[in-house]
Formats: structure tokens, C-alpha cells, sequence
């Protein structure tokens, strides 16, 4: 069976504010060395799928430098390989995507020109670990003309999240978007698989009659012609996108040895871009508690309960807890940061104190404070 896999990639992520001002939601760091596209794309790849199309829109730049020619995710390949579909303009037009039904259409020569006989359409922005063949396996079991990847309501808002109903079978019956009433017990993780040929029929029969969103043009218009199955997942899953609070909770919960084994190793890798770093040390004045330190850090002070990315320095008498330092950031002398969030290359100055309450605090790329 070929499958081409498509990530949508291009949206901004507007409820992590700062944070995504100058990259996509796409490439938001977690868990001290990944990005939050490794995710599916690693999911993909280890599924079988050799041919991968990344859909990026909003400030894309960080996104390509971190996914480069997919080296990393065997993608750099003659056959197949890592595709960056992004939107262009020409002497007349300006070719922005108007919704992702629309994204996918605008790219309607990766499905022409592939042998694939399927579509695999994913997110992002999720963080979750998942064999995708098995997904396969139940599309074909069940007769479906497209099947969607849904989750058990239990311990997820509706208001952020799109509700499905299923009848006995798991024949998706009834699709709402994020109300304040759920469809049903389930809700959509965003994650369709269907036959290509029956992919492009649905969007030239919606794109150009002013359907752009997928969801609703092409999944909700046809559920009564159709055969729309609900896949239900199992596992860890997180948006990174939908809040504040969920992003620092998805870095959060990579500290709990269980949820670290279900992503990084019980169902396979996870691959992400490589540097070449020293391993992280800790001096005689560091220590460290249930924290995950990457590559290149030097720890001198304290850190509890804290996500530390790549070539961090924690500097003598500081203290990090419950909190996210990323990349290349500084936390001089006698510092103390709790419930924080610390973009790239920020330096906190020696004897500063900062502590975030109902929300984490946050602070910007390259910001001395």
C-alpha cells in the first residue's frame, strides 16, 4: 500500500501568544530537544509512509531549518522524500491559504503526480505516539470511505475541541465544533486517512464553491454519503497549540516516567534534528530533581521540576523550578525563576526573582531581564 502523508503546518497558534511571534505552532520546542512536528512525522515514517508533504504558512522560516532536507527522518531520498509546500505569489495573485481544505487543493500536484493510492492527513502541532498501520488496517476492515483518528472525551474541554458521535458500529453520525454541548464521547484529533482519488473529487467539489476548511467542506458535508469511520486512539495525546497551559503541561508531563517511556521508546523513536553538543553537566554546586536536561548544558545551580533544552546555563546559587528554559538561554547568579517560560537565547540577570501564578510567565526571544 503507498501512502502519501500530508502535515498541516501554517497555523500560527495564536493562544501561545509571544511564543509563536516569530515561529509556527509547528515548531514549538518541547521536551529539551524536539519539535512539536517530529512528532507526526516520526509517526509517519515509522509507519511506512516515504513521501511527506509539510504545509506551512505563517513564519515558516525556524519550521525549514529544523526539518532542512529530512535527513534526520530518512526523507532525503531520489524516490519519495520531504516536501515544503508553502503558498507563492505571482505578477497577478497572492496565493495565501484561506483554510486547510484550501491548502491541500493549492497543492493539488503532489496528489497528481504520485502513485500513492492513499492519504494520510495529519497535524503539526500534536504530541502523541502512534503506529499508523493499524489506522490502515481498521480503514479497510470497515469498509470507510475516509476514516478520522478521534479520542475519548474524558479529561478534554469541548470548547477547544471538535465532538464526534458514532453509532454501534463507530459510523461517525454527528461532527460539532467546539461547543459548549459535545456530539458525543469522542473528540477529533484532526487525523484523516482516505483514498487519494476520492480526496481530490471532494475538494474540487468544495474548494472552488467557497469551502475552504477540510472539516467542515469536505468531512461534515458528506456524512451522509459517505462511509465516515471513527478510529479511536488510545494513548497520550496533546495539542501544543491550544493554550498556554496545555503547552507547559505537554513539557510537564515528558517528566513522568510513564508518559516518557509511551513516547519515546515503548512504540519506537521519536527523530529530531541533530547538533553536535557535549553532553549536559552538572558542577559541584548543581542539582538537579525530576528535570530533563539536553545536550550542552552546564548546571551550577538548582533545578526542580523543569524542562532544560540544549546548551542552557544555570549559574551558581540560581534556582529554576516548574519551569521551561529553552535553548541558548542564560539564568546567571543567585536567579530564581518559578512557573516560567524562557524563550531562546534569554538571559535572566544574577539576583533577579520572577514568578508566574494562574499563568506561566513568559518571556521573549533573545530578552535580558
Amino acid at each position: 500500500m503507498k501512502i502519501l502523508g500530508l502535515i498541516l503546518a501554517g497555523d500560527k497558534g495564536k493562544a501561545l501568544g509571544n511564543l509563536t511571534k516569530k515561529r509556527a505552532s509547528a515548531a514549538m520546542p518541547v521536551g529539551g530537544k524536539y519539535r512539536a512536528v517530529d512528532f507526526t512525522l516520526s509517526n509517519m515514517v515509522r509507519s511506512g509512509i516515504r513521501k511527506i508533504g509539510v504545509i506551512t504558512q505563517y513564519n515558516p522560516r525556524s519550521l525549514m531549518d529544523h526539518l532542512g532536507s529530512g535527513r534526520e527522518w530518512d526523507l532525503d531520498r531520489k524516490h519519495g522524500g520531504l516536501y515544503i509546500l508553502q503558498p507563492y505569489a505571482d505578477e497577478n495573485h497572492m496565493y495565501w491559504y484561506k483554510g486547510t481544505a484550501d491548502a491541500i487543493f493549492q497543492n493539488m500536484t503532489i496528489l497528481k503526480r504520485g502513485s500513492e493510492d492513499y492519504v494520510l492527513i495529519g497535524s503539526g502541532d500534536h504530541i502523541f505516539n502512534v503506529d499508523f498501520e493499524k489506522l490502515y488496517d481498521y480503514h479497510m476492515i470497515s469498509m470507510a470511505d475516509i476514516t478520522v483518528m478521534t479520542k475519548s472525551i474524558q479529561g478534554y474541554d469541548p470548547l477547544l475541541y471538535g465532538t464526534i458521535k458514532t453509532d454501534e458500529e463507530g459510523k461517525i453520525i454527528e461532527i460539532r465544533e467546539k461547543s459548549k454541548k459535545p456530539a458525543g464521547d469522542k473528540i477529533n484529533l484532526g487525523i484523516y486517512f482516505m483514498n487519494k482519488k476520492l480526496l481530490m473529487d471532494l475538494l474540487y467539489a468544495s474548494v472552488p464553491n467557497g469551502e475552504y476548511d477540510f472539516l467542515k467542506g469536505v468531512v461534515i458535508s458528506n456524512l451522509k454519503v459517505l462511509r465516515v469511520m471513527s478510529y479511536e486512539f488510545i494513548g497520550y495525546w496533546k495539542n501544543v497549540k491550544k493554550s498556554l497551559l496545555e503547552y507547559k503541561q505537554v513539557n510537564m508531563d515528558m517528566l513522568n516516567p510513564d508518559i516518557a517511556n509511551e513516547l519515546f521508546y515503548e512504540h519506537g523513536k521519536i527523530f529530531t534534528k541533530l547538533k553536535d553538543m557535549a553532553p549536559p553537566k552538572v558542577t559541584p554546586t548543581g542539582s538537579i530533581e525530576n528535570s530533563i536536561v539536553a545536550d550542552g548544558s552546564i548546571i551550577a545551580g538548582t533545578v526542580k521540576n523543569s524542562v532544560i533544552f540544549r546548551n542552557v546555563q544555570i549559574k551558581s546559587g540560581a534556582l529554576v523550578e516548574d519551569s521551561i528554559v529553552m535553548e541558548g538561554s542564560t539564568i546567571e547568579e543567585g536567579a530564581k525563576i518559578t512557573n516560567c517560560i524562557l524563550d531562546k537565547y534569554v538571559t535572566i540577570r544574577s539576583e533577579r526573582i520572577f514568578r508566574g501564578y494562574d499563568e506561566p510567565l513568559i518571556f521573549e526571544k533573545w530578552q535580558v531581564v
